[in-house]
């Protein structure tokens, strides 16, 4: 493999990394700061990650045994962010979990709210 290949590699292994380090801080914002101000992790948050994910894995089987110092120095960084995600897991599927309660809540709410609206209607 030739070092300019190599080179390009582990740029885009710097872009990735540099993407899910954004990614990881907007999830792990703790819960009681003053800066959390924000519900659920949205589906966009967690397509956005799934896609890096996915795309690094890719990346990742592609590379073969001879890689550069600077190659290695990204992949120890991703693999450190991936850590880091498996430690927010649990976080995130609470979060994910106490988003679909809140959702169920509300409908059963708005339900409530029509089947009542169309009682009254029957009424008039």
């Amino acid at each position: 493999m030739s070092s300019s290949t190599r080179q390009t590699i582990a740029e885009d292994l710097r872009a990735a990394n540099a993407r899910l380090k954004c990614c990881l801080e907007c999830l792990s914002v703790d819960q009681n700061s003053p800066e959390h101000n924000r519900g659920a992790i949205s589906p966009d948050e967690i397509a956005v990650l799934l896609a890096e994910l996915m795309r690094v894995g890719e990346w990742l089987r592609a590379i073969p045994a001879n890689r550069s110092a600077a190659v290695e120095a990204e992949m120890e960084v991703y693999r450190r962010h991936v850590e880091r995600l498996r430690d927010l897991m649990p976080a995130i599927h609470r979060t994910l979990l106490e988003e679909r309660s809140r959702l169920e809540r509300e409908r059963a709410r708005l339900n409530s709210s029509f089947e009542w609206a169309q009682l009254s209607r029957q009424t008039l």
